[in-house]
Order: C-alpha cells, then structure tokens, then sequence
C-alpha cells in the first residue's frame, strides 16, 4: 500500500507538535509492516522561532525507510502555511491513500482536492480540537474572521473524507457537529517507545543542575497554562518542603515568552526555575528521564503526548480534568488532575507528590502500563492501517460519494 501522509510540518520541527509526532510514528511503523510511506509537508524548520521556513531543507529525503517531500512556503498566516507546490506533488504521486493531519490547514485543502480529483480515500485527523481550542475565540479582528471563513473550507474537507480519525471521546463529539457518527473512528494516539531511547545525555551537567526538578514541556503560549504554573510555584517559593528543587521549563515561544520572563520577575522565582528555549528532541528527552514528575497545567488538551512520554520513564503527571485531558489520563490512577485555572490547587499537589515517594512511583509505573499495553504507536498504526485498508476495498466496490 502506498500511504501518503498531508502535514503542516515535519522533521526536523520537532517542536511543532503532536501532529508531526503522530504522522512520523505512522509512517515509520508502516513501512515496518512492509507498505510505502510518504510525508507531504512544507519546509518549517523551527530553528528558532515557529515562523522559520528553510529554502536549504532537501525537498525529498529519506529517514527510516520513509520518504519526506517538502515544498517552500510562499507566506503563513496564523500558522496557516501556503505550500501550493504540494498540490502537484500528490497529484504526480497518486498513492493509494491519502491521511491528512491537521483540518485547520492549508495541507488539508490541498489533499481533499487531490483526493477528490484522483478519486483516492482520504482519511483525516484533526488534533487541533477544531471548533475548541481557545485561540479561535482570541486576537483581533483579522484572525477571528479568517477563522470564520475557515468554517465552510473545513466542512468541505470533512464531507470529501472518506473516514475520519479521532484521538478520543471528546474529539468525536466535535466532528459529529459536521458529519454522521458512522464516518468516525476513534484511533488513541499512541507514543512510539523506539523513539525514546535516544543517545545518553547527562542533562543535569549539561544544564548545571544540582537539584532533583520538576518538568514542564510544552509551548510557551498561554493555553498550555505557564502563568498558573508560575502562579503555583509563587505561592510555594517560602514553602521548606520545596527548597531543595526547582522547575525547569522547556519549550518554543508561541506568543507568551516576553510575560512569562515578566510573571517570573514579578513573582520573584528566578532561583527556583530554569527555562530552557528551542531545546532539542534529545535534550526533552533526556530531561523527562531524570525529572521527579511533570506538570501541564494546561486550558485546554485534545489528547497531550506529553505525559505519555513522561510515562515512558515512570514519570507521573499533574495536569487539568478539563477537555480531552480526563480521556488520555487516568486521574488518581496514572495522574493528578486540577480544575482548570486552580494554581491554589496545583500548588498543594506539587507539594504533595513532590514529598511523596511511593505515590510517584505508583502514579508513573501506572502510567507506563498505560502506554505499553494501550497507548503505544504500534496499536495506533494497526488499528489506522485497517481504516486504510477498509476505505480502499469501499472505494474499489464503488461505494465513494
């Protein structure tokens, strides 16, 4: 089977997210189980900010088996990334399936076209939580009204797919507001553990810690909730129970940097917290390793792969029982969950896992039998290779709108 996987980025961005992870994953475990895959995506880099778009990035490489084709981005709007050369290349290409990742994109027009004009299945995925996420009800004028126009382009993406993917209970909610339930599946997104045994970093020296931290990992932008973190380690920089650790914070700006460095000057915390910028795959991975637990106090989640990395490495997590989170973690089983926006709250269970051993260790050996017997890549990639076999063997029976 040819597969052809339609995403805004790709390697080597590895800061742009779950849906790089998830298309990357897909491929790799495909090829392994002897089909063909290859990503369509555009040329973001990621050096050094999420707007970085590199002319010197091979248009097609080869990594693991699986193929990269890149095309240049003519200019971005919101991370609305205009690639048009793609459209040519799925076109030339013509694989026996077409899975795009993220609707909110121009990538995703482009692979219903083709797959419409082709009459080949197409498969989409969202994980952008696409009438949910709380930035398309925030900015001016111009953004909220290109999110407004977006609405009939995405119904159009969603009546040409031929099945439609989602990561759980809640995201099949919101797509059943365009289409009928019997169009949807839900596959659980799944973290391939390969991938997380990476060259030994001794992050500590590296990073001149000295102390045992508490980790956060996400992008530095207001929903994944910095200021409630910072919030709760503010009302625990006087606590003794807490003076031997501090936090580390890693991530890429997405617009909250400059008031973050602010909320920390304010608060007073810079010797309780290290933030490390642009960090690579290996140091995040490397700093989940030899953390004491993470924390994502975030205000809205569709299905975070971020704990489940974390709990790879027996590494429990404190996050919020808000949106798609209650449906990837297990509260008081693998994770402890806050009300969102409740730093009072967040502050007294930092507290409490950070002094207790035993409940770290039960939270994150929990955790990590939750991702090897459910939440891994392999089962993800099987159960998404029969929606891919099934949409073919319809369309070959004639069953295509």
């Amino acid at each position: 089977m040819n597969i052809g996987l339609v995403c805004p980025a790709s390697l080597p961005a590895t800061q742009f997210g779950g849906i790089l992870f998830l298309a990357v994953d897909i491929a790799k475990e495909s090829v392994r189980l002897g089909n063909n895959a290859t990503i369509y995506t555009t040329n973001l880099d990621f050096a050094n900010n999420p707007n970085t778009f590199n002319k010197d990035l091979p248009d097609v490489e080869k990594i693991d088996e699986f193929t990269i084709k890149r095309t240049h981005v003519w200019f971005n709007f919101h991370l609305f990334f205009f690639n048009p050369g793609m459209y040519y290349q799925l076109m030339k290409d013509s694989p026996d399936v077409i899975h795009s990742i993220g609707v909110r994109s121009f990538q995703s027009i482009i692979a219903a076209i083709v797959a419409k004009k082709k009459k080949i299945p197409l498969i989409i995925s969202d994980q952008g939580g696409l009438t949910t996420h709380p930035d398309l009800n925030e900015g001016g004028f111009l953004k909220r009204m290109f999110y407004k126009i977006q609405r009939p382009i995405i119904q159009y993406i969603i009546n040409n797919a031929t099945k439609i993917s989602v990561a759980n209970e809640y995201e099949k909610e919101i797509f059943k507001e365009f289409t009928s339930e019997s169009k949807i599946e839900i596959v659980r997104n799944g973290i391939n553990q390969d991938s997380m045994i990476t060259k030994t970093i001794d992050f500590k020296s590296k990073y001149k810690i000295k102390s045992p931290y508490i980790l956060f990992v996400g992008r530095f932008n207001r929903v994944k909730g910095i200021d409630v973190l910072l919030k709760a380690i503010k009302n625990l920089k006087q606590n003794d129970q807490l003076k031997n650790k501090i936090f580390v914070i890693m991530g890429v700006d997405f617009g909250f940097q400059k008031e973050m460095f602010e909320l920390i000057e304010k608060f007073g915390i810079n010797d309780r917290i290290l933030v490390i910028k642009n960090p690579s795959r290996d140091d995040v991975i490397a700093a989940y390793r030899e953390s004491e637990f993470l924390v994502l106090p975030s205000r809205w989640e569709l299905s975070p792969l971020t704990p489940l990395e974390g709990f790879i490495f027996k590494k429990p997590t404190i996050s919020t029982d808000i949106h798609g989170i209650p449906y990837t973690l297990k509260k008081n089983e693998n994770c402890l969950l806050i009300e969102n926006e409740d730093s009072v709250h967040l502050s007294q269970l930092i507290l409490e896992l950070a002094n207790n051993d035993e409940m770290r260790k039960r939270l994150g050996e929990s955790g990590f039998n939750h991702v090897d017997s459910e939440l891994n890549s392999k089962i993800m990639v099987k159960k998404t290779l029969k929606i891919y076999e099934s949409s073919i063997q319809d369309y070959n029976l004639g069953d295509k709108k």
